[in-house]
């Protein structure tokens, strides 16, 4: 092994210094460093102090405590009956208690997206607005899906504004599905308009056609009166929608994971769908998922550090900055008024009011000191400030986060 890495990095010197770089200054210390970076895992558990709470980066939706079973577990075994089972059983209850519908998950929420599409409407036709054909993120884009999926995309009305009877209109024998997208990670603003969910149900089921609402976000809880204005997927389904898909590592505060949730005879179709299996979870996100749902149902919220985060007011953030610039004197920080971001592709133009600790100088110095501790650190930097937001830091992370300060402005 020593040899191997010993070759790949005078390899890399040599093809260094062949394109007019200068020589390595300690090829020994190379070598070490790159040992030490192969024994060490890549990864890491990293404090965010960014104040973006759904960091797409950081892994999204900081994970809640999990109990994930050891060893071997009842993944798909019914312990009761002693005979095969189903791995969904593990979170169907809660989801269906929570949603008043049943549900199955997939690996995300693109892979609930393409499932819906290929199963229901491979082939025919699938209506939809001009204006929700959006780009989920990392250049995945709803046209492109719902291609792969087999489906035949229908664009209905404009950009800005499409009516119920563009949708009425485009109906025809080769119609498998009115399909509306939240737009989760922009707005819209000015001359727009689009029909209600109510309306566009109606409309769906005088045709006898289904009605698939991707929410993107995911949201199960009403944040309503904590600044954040998204669409409940319970909402959506008591208007009338047939099937709905979203993440549950966003609003929803859980692991990566998508959800399909709706009416019996179409949760039954996708369950059967081949490419079910290719897309199914493993124990460890069922582990934490379960955990996670539990939490929402019993309103636990605080056990779920994504919405904890989301439901702090500024206030008791202030309080904490307070507490912890009088607790570590030796940080040069003075407290001032900011915003926390959702972040995740979710809820664009809504922030929350936070505090943040600032930080005068060298910004990008602190900033490269801070990602080389352990655990690394990532802050904010703007006008050469350092910005620290306590919005998304534990409570139990405020003292390696103080000692990684104090190590980083010595």
């Amino acid at each position: 092994m020593i040899v191997v890495e010993a070759r790949r990095v005078l390899a890399e010197a040599r093809q260094s210094i062949q394109a007019g770089g200068p020589p390595p200054a300690n090829i020994e210390a190379l070598i070490v460093d790159r040992l030490a970076s192969l024994v060490r895992p890549s990864l890491r558990r990293v404090i965010n102090a960014t104040g973006v709470i759904l960091h797409t980066n950081l892994g999204r939706a900081p994970l809640p405590r999990c109990a994930c079973p050891e060893g071997y577990s009842n993944l798909e075994y019914d312990l009761a009956a002693g005979r095969r089972g189903k791995r969904d059983v593990h979170i169907a209850p809660l989801i269906e208690r929570l949603l008043g519908a049943p549900a199955i998950v997939v690996n995300n929420n693109a892979a609930a997206v393409w499932l819906s599409l290929n199963e229901l409407a491979a082939g025919r036709e699938v209506i939809i607005s001009r204006g929700e054909l959006i780009e989920i993120g990392d250049g995945f884009r709803i046209p492109e899906i719902m291609a792969r999926s087999g489906a035949v995309l229908r664009e209905v009305g404009t950009t800005n504004r499409t009516r119920i009877e563009d949708y009425s209109d485009a109906i025809n024998d080769r119609t498998a599905l009115l399909m509306r997208v939240h737009p989760s990670n922009f707005h819209l603003t000015g001359f727009t308009g689009k029909p209600d969910l109510h309306e566009l149900a109606e409309l769906a089921h005088q045709r006898g056609i289904p009605l698939y609402e991707d929410l993107g976000s995911g949201c199960l809880v009403n944040l309503h009166p904590y600044g954040v204005h998204e669409p409940l997927a319970a909402d959506s389904l008591a208007a009338g929608v047939d099937l709905v898909s979203f993440s549950g590592d966003k609003l929803l505060g859980g692991p990566q994971s998508g959800f399909l949730a709706g009416r019996a005879e179409f949760v039954d179709r996708l369950r059967r769908n081949p490419m079910f299996r290719a897309l199914r979870l493993d124990k460890l996100i069922y582990a934490t998922l379960e955990t996670t749902l539990r939490a929402v149902w019993l309103e636990r919220f605080d056990e779920i550090p994504a919405l904890r985060m989301i439901m702090a007011p500024a206030q008791e953030i202030l309080e904490r900055s307070e507490r912890f610039l009088n607790a570590h004197p030796g940080i040069p920080g003075q407290l001032i008024e900011g915003q926390s971001l959702i972040g995740g592709g979710s809820t664009p133009d809504q922030s929350l009011p936070t505090w943040l600790i600032a930080i005068e100088g060298n910004a990008a110095r602190l900033d490269r000191k801070l990602r080389a501790a352990s655990p690394p650190v990532v802050a904010r930097i703007e006008q050469d400030r350092l910005l620290i937001d306590l919005r998304t830091v534990a409570p139990d992370e405020e003292g390696t986060l103080a000692a990684s300060l104090l190590a980083a402005v010595a």
